[in-house]
């Protein structure tokens, strides 16, 4: 089983933000983060599981996804995403990134562990940091999906 933690953050919201990510699998780890300068905790939250899954090469090992963010853990796990799907998600927010992980998370036997937040996981606090410094950096990138909205 391949494992991967996600965090997301945003000084402001919208302001700076940051994605972080932690792979596991068969005692490897790989890290994975970026920053940008103006976007939302949702969508830093929803794009480093994304970016988990955007770097995996075998699609047949299932893949546990580990989340403090509620908003991505509950869109999917409650069907909400399907219902925004099927309705062009109108009125809903990030649709960029949603059509975006749609197509991973059909490709790959994914599934979803809310945990909480700030509670002492160590991979989740790693994240976290990650997310946090990515937000921070210089030459931070530009969220094309949040700014040309």
């Amino acid at each position: 089983m391949i494992i991967i933690y996600t965090d997301g953050s945003s000084r402001g919201n919208p302001g700076p933000g940051g994605y972080g990510t932690v792979l596991k699998y068969k005692g490897h780890r790989k890290e994975l983060s970026g920053g940008f300068r103006k976007t939302t905790n949702n969508r830093m939250e929803l794009l480093a599981v994304i970016i988990g899954l955007e770097a995996l090469k075998q699609s047949d090992i299932p893949v546990t996804i580990y989340s403090d963010s509620k908003y991505v853990v509950e869109a999917v796990e409650k069907g909400w995403l399907w219902g925004w799907l099927k309705k062009g998600f109108k009125g809903k927010k990030n649709e960029d990134l949603w059509k975006r992980f749609v197509p991973l998370y059909k490709k790959y036997k994914v599934s979803f562990k809310w945990v909480k937040g700030h509670a002492g996981i160590p991979e989740n606090e790693r994240c976290d940091q990650l997310a946090v410094e990515s937000s921070e950096g210089p030459n931070l990138a530009i969220d094309k999906g949040y700014e040309n909205q």
